[in-house]
């Protein structure tokens, strides 16, 4: 039988979503208000992934990937995307109540990359106040690899760089722990 223990903290990044690049660093000092100072951040990409989100964000969408400085225990997820909802809502536009940005957080540890949503589905299991978890990369053979259910952009390149790089991040920041 095992024995329950408190999992290591993870590392939390935020990916962000918007067709106003000037929007962007306005954003990310929002994020680090809440999350702590961010320590790595992604290339600003081209989001070609679907049309999902045109009709309410616009056309010639930006994605960008941050991560924090602080880790924490991976039972914060829940309140960090209420919290970034939070962020969402100041900007939204206020005549058609659409996004001018998409935030998605998420937890790297060792062994995963997982994603806070508020839609539930057969791989998503709840947390808490109508946030719900799932795991969309899992880390083997030297590298991130994703599922079925994967957001195709966290499989391009430059989110496995950037996953890749922040795992890097982590377990050096974990080694000072010990």
């Amino acid at each position: 039988m095992g024995t329950a223990r408190t999992p290591k903290p993870a590392k939390y990044f935020v990916a962000l979503l918007s067709s106003d690049a000037e929007l962007l660093p306005t954003v990310e000092n929002d994020l680090s208000a809440v999350l702590s100072p961010i320590d790595l951040r992604s290339e600003v990409v081209p989001w070609t992934a679907s049309n999902f989100y045109a009709k309410e964000m616009g056309a010639a969408l930006l994605r960008r990937f941050l991560s924090f400085a602080a880790l924490q225990s991976p039972e914060t997820l829940a309140a960090i995307k209420l919290e970034t909802q939070r962020v969402e809502h100041q900007y939204r536009i206020a005549a058609s109540g659409g996004r001018r940005v998409n935030l998605d957080p998420g937890y790297l540890d060792a062994y995963k990359v997982v994603l806070a949503s508020t839609k539930n589905a057969g791989q998503r299991v709840y947390l808490r106040d109508g946030i719900y978890g799932e795991a969309t990369l899992l880390y083997h053979d030297a590298g991130f690899h994703g599922l079925e259910y994967t957001y195709r952009d966290y499989l391009w390149p430059e989110a496995l760089a950037f996953f890749t790089d922040l795992r890097a991040l982590y377990l050096s920041q974990l080694r000072q722990f010990a």
